[in-house]
């Protein structure tokens, strides 16, 4: 017999099992990479074999002491530089909690990179040098955690040791970088200082400064709210394959399955087939093969309903009560990450959940400068890291969320349909700096829609 879990069963246990998904950045040098070995080897997340390995590397180059930076920089150009190229993503967990940690480039030329990482992040830990301060590079990773609409900034001032652990100096930078951070509308902003290479105020409390009272970086971690908002969210399933099994036991089974982007979904509740915008009930809900009353995200489910509609993969499955609209106009805040550039009149195609049109970049109406905040208008095109405004005509409706309202069905990328390379990513809707508003210009030749 088939038993059903019940909506508080499933409830106590997500919160048994609460998952912290955070980001580093910072300047080059500013000790990312230091830092995420510190917390991976201080709350004892490092195998064995891991910490020999790291132990064998620093002393091949004349190290002494392991060189914790190793466990997060593991391509061979990262470790002959001594900087981060690439994201580097580290699983560990904790008694109290779950992370999933992207460990960013601080390099200029790697912003797209650090977007990446950021993108899903619940947290970004933002480092900064304390005897360098507040810097240009600061102040780009505060603005592209704006831009991604990361709910809590954690500023490290780290090599506090090499300042005399002076309060003043921790004081001075982190009320400059709150002010900035503030003023671009990040949330939520908490200072720590910090020492990586020594240990200090990472996972233990540093006795070197007792003038600080609030939490480690690890403790911040465990502790900092992560909102799984079951009842208020916008509830989201883009539809990733139909199940039809057409068997002796199940001869009229139909159901729609994906993972949910965003929200809530229960049994008996009206729901409707977009961009199609036909509707019917939620006949049942099956987790893993088991019928439950609710479901959300981010788990994977298949959704059975009352009527049998023409659904297929791409499609979005929404409330009745709370659907997207639907526009073939899209405008956006976008960062592109191809080495080619994006121009004015570029036919690409667009990626939105599970569904994939073809698309045309009608304007670029602005480019962000990250160092003021200034836009520079009508610049005809972005280049790799450039962060801009983008006014976009897809082939057919597309439901599209604001990506303030929903970061999952907010977001998109671009791609080359001649080779499938990923182009750009796309945050629909207004970005903190809004651009000037831009006349459009005339249809352009080619994909005509």
């Amino acid at each position: 017999m088939t038993s059903t879990i019940s909506t508080s069963e499933q409830l106590a246990e997500l919160a048994e099992t609460t998952l912290l998904r955070f980001a580093t950045a910072g300047s080059v040098d500013d000790g990312k990479s230091t830092l995420v070995g510190r917390l991976l080897h201080d709350s004892k997340s490092v195998l064995t074999d891991q910490l020999e390995a790291v132990e064998r590397a620093s002393l091949s180059r004349g190290q002494e002491a392991p060189d914790l930076a190793l466990l997060t920089d593991g391509l061979r150009a990262e470790r002959e530089q001594g900087i981060t190229i690439d994201v580097a993503y580290r699983y560990f967990a904790t008694p109290r909690r779950r992370f999933i940690l992207a460990d960013t480039p601080g390099h200029v030329q790697y912003t797209r990179n650090m977007v990446t990482g950021a993108s899903t992040a619940d947290l970004a830990v933002v480092l900064v040098d304390a005897r360098n301060g507040v810097i240009e590079q600061t102040r780009r990773h505060a603005a592209v955690a704006a831009l991604l609409r990361v709910p809590h900034v954690v500023l490290a001032v780290n090599k506090m040791d090499l300042v005399e652990y002076r309060e003043s100096v921790f004081a001075a930078i982190a009320e400059e970088f709150t002010a900035y951070a503030s003023e671009l509308g990040v949330p939520e902003i908490t200072a720590i200082p910090i020492s990586a290479l020594a240990g200090d105020n990472v996972v233990e409390p540093s006795s070197n400064m007792d003038w600080y009272g609030g939490p480690t970086v690890l403790e911040h971690l465990e502790t900092v709210p992560v909102s799984h908002d079951l009842a208020h969210c916008h509830a989201r399933l883009p539809v990733q394959y139909v199940i039809r099994p057409r068997t002796a036991e199940h001869p009229d089974y139909r159901g729609y399955a994906g993972q949910i982007a965003a929200g809530t979904f229960r049994v008996g509740e009206s729901v409707t087939v977009l961009p199609s915008g036909r509707s019917s009930r939620i006949s049942g809900i099956d987790l893993l093969g088991v019928p439950v009353d609710a479901a959300w995200t981010p788990q994977s489910v298949t959704l059975l309903l009352e009527d049998d509609i023409d659904i297929s993969r791409g499609d979005l499955i929404v409330p009745s009560k709370d659907a997207p609209p639907t526009t073939q106009d899209v405008e956006a805040t976008v960062c592109h990450v191809a080495d080619a550039p994006l121009t004015v009149g570029h036919r690409v195609l667009l990626k939105h959940g599970t569904r994939t049109v073809k698309a045309i970049v009608k304007d670029i109406p602005s480019r962000l400068t990250l160092d003021d905040l200034s836009l520079h208008p009508h610049p005809g095109q972005l280049v790799a890291n450039d962060i801009g405004r983008v006014k976009i005509r897809t082939a057919e409706p597309l439901p599209v969320d604001s990506y303030a309202d929903s970061r999952r069905t907010g977001a998109f990328i671009l791609i080359d349909p001649a080779d499938g390379t990923t182009l750009t990513a796309g945050m629909v809707g207004e970005s903190f700096a809004a651009p000037e508003p831009v006349k459009d210009e005339g249809d352009e030749d080619g994909w005509d829609f």
